[in-house]
């Protein structure tokens, strides 16, 4: 007698977030726009201090 309910296979995480469009919109927009800013507070903190 066959198995009428076989277990469902687990998808693993990273096809569940490469199947989702609008979060890699989000991490698209969102990671750039995080590494410019750390990016311009770096060199706003490397300026030297006008005497």
């Amino acid at each position: 007698m066959a198995n009428p309910d076989p277990i469902p296979e687990r998808i693993p995480a990273m096809q569940h977030l490469l199947e989702n469009p609008f979060l890699l919109l989000f991490i698209g927009v969102a990671m750039p726009t995080v590494l410019y800013i750390v990016w311009g507070v770096m060199e706003i903190a490397n300026v030297p201090i006008a005497r």
